[in-house]
């Protein structure tokens, strides 16, 4: 196996992403360059579409970008919100449900108002999460975090971001929006996600 990156690109310019991420792998031991780093450095990435099929698919044309336009390895995710009554919808599509520029409240609304109708027991939901490390010469390693829960309408919480504030985690009874970062990051498909991540590149 080839040695473990020391200089990691994250690969989004989502500040809510960058923060968790970086919460995330706070104990990860590598150097990390944001875009914010990447802009002042002069070593910035196109946006990316996500013309993808999958989450895996996606998280690799953002890793994938900025690994070329950088030079160095990138981590990037795709992770998306799959509610079972709308049959697995938005899924990937979660950061754009509303629309292409939709804003998360947008997003949130448009969910609400899709399961009003849907009684309390089945309005069952699971978070999902793929994050990818790509290298420039083409190699990369990817992994996949869940998490369970149900959906409540009236959003409750200020922490997080996106569908937080109406998604409870399996066995509790606070929206992920309510729960502390270091609680969120423990259970969240994003925190499992990057834990498996991690054991690849680095044990």
């Amino acid at each position: 196996m080839r040695p473990s990156p020391s200089r990691l690109v994250l690969a989004t310019k989502n500040p809510g992403k960058v923060r968790e991420i970086l919460q995330i792998c706070s104990d990860w031991p590598v150097t990390w360059l944001t875009d914010q780093d990447a802009v002042a450095q002069g070593l910035g990435w196109p946006e990316v579409e996500e013309t993808g099929r999958t989450y895996l698919e996606n998280a690799l044309l953002k890793a994938r970008a900025a690994a070329n336009a950088t030079g160095l390895p990138a981590l990037a995710d795709d992770s998306g919100i799959e509610v079972d009554a709308l049959g697995g919808k938005p899924g990937i599509h979660s950061a754009r449900f509303a629309g292409q520029h939709a804003s998360d409240q947008e997003n949130l609304r448009l969910v609400v108002e899709r399961i009003t109708e849907v009684p309390p027991e089945a309005r069952t939901a699971r978070y999902r999460c793929i994050a990818a490390c790509a290298w420039p010469d083409g190699r990369h390693r990817w992994a996949e975090g869940e998490c369970e829960g149900r959906l409540i309408l009236e959003p409750r919480g200020s922490g997080g971001f996106g569908y937080d504030p109406v998604f409870v985690p399996q066995g509790g009874d606070r929206t992920m929006s309510e729960l502390s970062p270091e609680r969120k990051n423990a259970i969240s498909h994003r925190g499992r996600a990057f834990g498996a991540l991690r054991a690849l590149l680095f044990d």
